[in-house]
């Protein structure tokens, strides 16, 4: 039989502990120092601990429909205002229902609450209408057959094309406005069949200003929608905040509506629109970027398949008709953001240009990308939630911990002796890692510390000296066998290993699951739970066995003193296996007489 390699340890054993203690110690310091790198050196909280906003939208129903209002609309609103918040970095967001109209956010305080505050109950529906005309903001004489008043006013916003300059629009005259307002209420639609509310795909092609040769040019006499229609965009005045706010309500996407837009800050206009080509749910993907070339924050949309095939459709018949009716208006919740004009048919992207800065711009590409809220909602209430009961619960959370813990402690002194040193240090290393862990956490993907889960992290203190145990027994195990310390660390340790992989992935499984079928605060202590058992298994492998290892060398551990937790005589040790056998054999032969 070959005699075994010089140098090899033990099977299963650790035959260079130096190498995993100074793995760990590096991991230690990389995370440490990462932690006051990135100025984190706390870990967030939760509202529950922080404090934060708790806001109440009301659903309301637009006239007519007031089924709309039901679960699976308010579900759907809940799950959008939801990824909405988290779209900003908001982290422990608490959104849910109450009642049948009510939808109750709770938003921790944090650097993007203000923004939270004002995306949640945003309706951000979303349309891209054809522009039939456009005027100053103030109202005017309502336009005539024969005559119209009012002067339109260009909006300056980018162009579609892709050279992305900026378009200039001429200056109408009253006349000539009136009558491509006329014209344009009485375009033929797609299908070419007359329709007196009029088509964005049939945006008009006459031409907006007297032909050459100076004949006045009889214009149809309008019915009772298309007069209403016009008087509502002559009278219409975007100066007026309350009408700006109250002129999209209750029109459908089908019909020709007015809306106000704004130019410059302070400056509206006023549009004739056409019925909606293109609506919010075409849009794939959205997001807030800065236009290097002409140094403007702008929102870039990339359209689903069946967005790009009617957006190139529109696109295709704008870019053929004159200023301002080769427009396309992008509006927002009924406001007109922007109205870039046409040159060139367009299909898989689009981008929307106005007065947006960096943050405008982001806010409106995180509302696009995440979805309009199916109902319109009313703000009923924003309270401001204090940290003072969160505090006192957390301190008293703190208080049975610690009671927890120094319990855990003095069992481990008074039973395992010297051994609940190395218990301690792996506690200690344990606790420090899920600190700057979660630290780290915060502002990498907005974990915040709640309730909850510093229940998690008290439970775990269970779980971790359950592992040191389990291991402490087996070589106690092997000392009662009459194996000396350091072949008893050695061979206890596969067994041992065995054990803690199996009990760390059983609780591991019911916190993960239990992070998939719960929401809001339940989550963060089944994340908590996960992340301490992950690092009580690196914890055990990189730091406990090695120092164990170590210790066994010693002579305070390895002649096994009384105060060592490894006293061969407390333990009730069995005599050497070998020499018991030697024993026995020698005195199984006796002498022969003469």
């Amino acid at each position: 039989m070959a005699a075994p390699k010089k140098g090899r340890g033990p099977a299963g054993g650790q035959s260079r502990p130096g190498r995993a203690l100074a793995f760990i110690l590096i991991a230690m310091v990389a995370l440490t120092g990462g932690m006051f790198w990135s100025g984190h050196t706390t870990p967030r909280l939760g509202i529950d601990l922080a404090g934060g906003t708790s806001i109440t939208l009301k659903a309301k129903a637009e006239p007519g429909q007031e089924s709309a209002v039901n679960e699976t609309n308010m579900n759907t609103a809940v799950g959008i205002i939801e990824r909405r918040v988290n779209g900003l970095g908001v982290s422990e967001a608490e959104v849910q229902t109450q009642g049948r109209e009510n939808i109750i956010v709770n938003i921790p305080k944090g650097t993007n609450e203000k923004q939270a505050r004002e995306q949640v109950g945003t309706t951000a529906q979303l349309y891209f209408r054809p522009v039939l005309t456009v005027a100053a903001a103030a109202p005017q004489e309502a336009p005539t057959a024969a005559s119209s008043a009012g002067t339109g006013t260009p909006k300056p916003s980018a162009s579609a094309s892709t050279d992305g300059k900026k378009s200039a629009t001429p200056t109408a005259t009253a006349s000539t406005q009136g009558r491509a307002l006329s014209e344009a209420l009485k375009a033929p639609n797609a299908t070419g069949t007359p329709t007196p509310t009029g088509s964005a795909s049939g945006t008009p092609k006459a031409s907006a200003t007297p032909k050459a040769s100076g004949t006045p040019q009889a214009t149809p006499t309008p019915d009772a929608a298309t007069a209403a229609l016009q008087q509502k965009f002559a009278t219409l005045n975007c100066l007026d905040p309350k009408q700006r706010a109250a002129v999209g309500q209750g029109v459908k996407p089908s019909d020709t509506t007015v809306a106000c837009g704004e130019d410059a800050p302070g400056v509206w206009s006023k549009y004739l629109l056409g019925p909606a080509e293109v609506e919010g749910r075409d849009v794939d993907d959205a997001k807030g970027v800065l236009d290097q070339q002409r140094g403007m924050w702008i929102v870039t949309m990339d359209f689903t398949e069946a967005g790009s095939k009617k957006f190139q459709a529109i696109t295709s018949k704008l870019s053929q008709q004159a200023d301002p009716q080769n427009r396309f208006a992008i509006v927002l919740d009924g406001n007109v953001v922007s109205a870039p004009s046409v040159r060139q048919t367009l299909s898989a992207s689009a981008e929307i240009s106005g007065n947006f800065n960096q943050q405008s711009a982001q806010d409106l590409g995180n509302i696009l990308s995440y979805g309009a809220l199916p109902l319109t909602f009313d703000t009923q209430s924003v309270d401001t939630v204090t940290a003072a009961l969160g505090g006192e619960q957390l301190e008293a959370g703190l208080i049975a911990g610690a009671i927890g813990l120094a319990l855990v402690i003095i069992y481990l002194v008074v039973y395992y002796r010297g051994l609940s040193f190395i218990a301690i240090l792996s506690l200690g290393v344990s606790a420090l890692l899920t600190y700057v862990i979660m630290a780290l956490l915060g502002p990498a993907i907005g974990f915040a510390l709640n309730l909850p889960a510093v229940c998690g992290a008290i439970v775990a203190i269970g779980i971790t000296a359950d592992s040191f145990i389990v291991y402490f027994e087996r070589i106690r195990d092997e000392i009662r066998e009459g194996r000396t310390l350091r072949p008893a660390v050695e061979r206890a340790w596969p067994r041992a290993r065995r054990t803690i992989l199996v009990s760390d992935f059983v609780s591991f499984l019911a916190a993960a699951v239990l992070f998939v079928v719960t929401v809001g605060k339940v989550q963060g202590f089944a994340f908590t739970l996960g992340l301490t058992t992950l690092l009580d298994v690196v914890v055990v492998f990189l730091f406990t066995k090695p120092v164990m290892t170590l210790l066994a060398r010693t002579k305070f551990f390895g002649n096994g003193h009384k105060w060592s937790g490894l006293d061969p005589k407390r333990l009730g040790a069995k005599p050497p296996l070998r020499r018991s056998r030697r024993a026995t054999s020698a005195s199984s032969v006796e002498p022969k007489e003469a």
